[in-house]
C-alpha cells in the first residue's frame, strides 16, 4: 500500500471518529423519565386520578401502600425524602391526613399542596353513638372519603387537571384531552350503576367501616356501619346493630381487607349473613366501582324485600 492511500485512509477514520464523538447521545427510558413531572398523592386512587390526566407526563408517588389502613398510617422515613423531588402533593382534604400533612411541608418547603376536595360538598362523618344513622354536625368532622362518589371524583379531576395546567402550562392542550375523556368514562360508569341500583327495593347494606357514605348518598341508599371512627362497637352497640341488622332483613355485611373481619363475622352469624369485602383503595378506581355496584345489585337483590 502507497504511503499516499495510507494517509488517505487514516484521515478518514480519524474523521468518523470525530464526527461520531459529536454525535448527540441517543435518548434513553431513563432521561425519558427525568422529564416526567414528580408528584405525591395520599392514597392508590388518587394516583388513578392524577395518571388519567398527567398520562405519560407525570410521576407519581404514593404515601400509602395497598393494603395499609390509612387511618393509622405513619410515613416512613425513605418516603418522606422522596418528597423532596416532588413539584406537589394532592391531597383529599379530609381527616385521613390530618395527622401527618404538615410534616410534608416540612419535608419539602417548596412542595404545592393541592387539595382535590376545594368545591366539593362534603358530608359530616358518621358519630358515635348506640343510633349509627345519626351524623355529626361538626364542620371539623367531615367524611373524607370523596373519592367512592363518580360525581365528586370528577370535581378531583378539574382540580388535579387545573394544577398540572400550572405547573406545565405548555401541555395544557394534552391534559385536557385526558380530563374531557376521564369525564366521560366517569358519567357513563355513573350511568351504569344508576341503572344496577335504582330498581332495587331493599336499599340498606352494611358495611364493617363507614367509607360508603358518599356512594350511599349519590345512589339513594341506606349504609349501616358497624366501626364508627375507628372504634368498635361496645357491647350494647353491638346488641343495637344485630337488631337493625334483622329489622332490615340484612343477608350480606361487607368489609374493608385493610380491617379486622372478626366483629363482622360475628354479627353475620348472629343474623345468618356472609362476609363479602369490597376495597375503597382498589388502584384501578373505574372498575372497582363497577364491581362493587355489581355486587350491591346482587345481594341486595336476594334479600328479602326485592322478590
Amino acid at each position: 500500500m502507497s504511503i499516499i492511500l495510507r494517509v488517505t485512509l487514516m484521515t478518514l477514520m480519524l474523521g468518523t471518529a470525530s464526527l461520531t464523538a459529536c454525535r448527540p447521545a441517543p435518548v434513553t427510558q431513563q432521561t425519558q423519565a427525568t422529564d416526567k413531572i414528580p408528584v405525591t398523592v395520599s392514597i392508590e386512587p388518587q394516583k388513578y386520578f392524577v395518571e388519567r390526566i398527567g398520562g405519560d407526563r407525570v410521576k407519581v408517588n404514593v404515601m400509602v401502600e395497598t393494603g395499609v389502613d390509612p387511618h393509622t398510617y405513619e410515613p416512613k422515613p425513605d418516603q418522606m425524602r422522596s418528597l423532596a423531588s416532588s413539584k406537589a402533593y394532592f391531597s383529599i382534604g379530609g381527616g385521613l391526613e390530618q395527622a401527618w400533612l404538615p410534616r410534608l411541608s416540612g419535608a419539602n418547603s417548596q412542595l404545592k399542596i393541592v387539595d382535590t376536595s376545594q368545591g366539593i360538598e362534603k358530608i359530616p362523618s358518621l358519630e358515635h353513638g348506640h343510633d349509627h344513622d345519626h351524623h355529626s354536625e361538626d364542620g371539623e368532622n367531615l367524611d373524607p372519603h370523596i373519592w367512592l362518589s363518580p360525581s365528586r371524583v370528577k370535581q378531583q379531576a378539574e382540580n388535579i387537571y387545573q394544577s398540572l395546567v400550572k405547573i406545565d402550562p405548555k401541555n395544557q392542550v394534552e391534559y385536557q384531552a385526558n380530563l374531557d375523556q376521564f369525564i366521560k368514562e366517569i358519567d357513563s360508569l355513573d350511568q351504569e350503576i344508576r341503572q344496577q341500583l335504582t330498581p332495587l327495593k331493599n336499599r340498606t347494606f352494611m358495611v364493617f367501616h363507614p367509607e360508603w357514605g358518599y356512594f350511599a348518598k349519590d345512589y339513594n341508599l341506606n349504609m349501616i356501619a358497624i366501626e364508627v371512627e375507628g372504634n368498635e362497637p361496645s357491647a350494647a352497640e353491638l346488641g343495637d346493630i344485630i337488631k337493625k341488622a334483622k329489622a332490615n332483613k340484612i343477608k350480606v355485611i361487607f368489609i374493608q381487607p385493610e380491617f379486622s373481619p372478626q366483629t363482622a363475622q360475628a354479627i353475620a352469624q348472629e343474623i345468618g349473613a356472609k362476609v363479602i369485602p369490597i376495597s375503597a383503595f382498589s388502584p384501578d378506581w373505574l372498575n372497582n366501582l363497577r364491581q362493587v355496584s355489581q355486587t350491591l345489585a346482587t345481594e341486595l337483590k336476594l334479600s328479602k324485600g326485592n322478590s
